[in-house]
Formats: structure tokens, C-alpha cells, sequence
């Protein structure tokens, strides 16, 4: 069994920093009329996951732990409805090439 000494250790925590830097370089791309809209949205969204994971882990106990958990899961999905809309209005172009 692996000892976690930090939530760095954390897998989930490290790969929701890894998703907080794409939607930063996913807003760069928007319309710079989003700046205050969804840019904004998506971005303090993103980074309320691996916010809310590291304050979690940082509690005494284990019922803070799971409510944190709890709101980073809430804004996951307040994240993947952000990005549902930036599809259906078109704001990126994610074909190859």
C-alpha cells in the first residue's frame, strides 16, 4: 500500500491541475467577449477541483474530507455543463489538423 503524505500524492488531484491548465489554454481561444462569461466560469470552476480535493485532505476529518470531495465533484460537473455549451455555441475548433 502506498503512504499519501500530501494530496500531491493524490492521482486525482494531480490530474485535475493537469485539466485546470487545459481550460485555461481551451479560454484562450474563446471570443473576447467571453472573457467575464464563460471563460471566467470554466476557469474558477476547474480550479475549484483541485482546490477543493487539497483543503479536503488537509482536514482532521474524514467528514470534511468527503464534503470537499463532495464539492469538487459538483463543480466537475458544473465544468463538463460549461464546456457542453462552449460546443453547442461553437467556440472551438477541435478537428486535427
Amino acid at each position: 500500500m502506498i503512504e499519501l503524505k500530501s494530496y500531491r500524492d493524490l492521482t486525482v488531484w494531480q490530474k485535475s491541475m493537469d485539466l485546470v491548465v487545459i481550460c485555461y489554454q481551451l479560454t484562450s481561444q474563446f471570443p473576447k467577449t467571453e472573457i467575464y462569461g464563460l471563460s471566467s466560469q470554466i476557469q474558477r470552476a476547474a480550479v475549484s477541483i483541485p482546490a477543493n480535493i487539497a483543503e479536503g485532505k488537509g482536514r482532521n476529518h474524514l467528514g470534511d474530507y468527503i464534503r470537499h470531495l463532495s464539492m469538487a465533484n459538483g463543480s466537475l460537473k458544473e465544468l463538463e455543463t460549461h464546456l457542453m455549451i462552449v460546443g453547442r455555441l461553437g467556440y472551438l475548433n477541435l478537428s486535427s489538423g
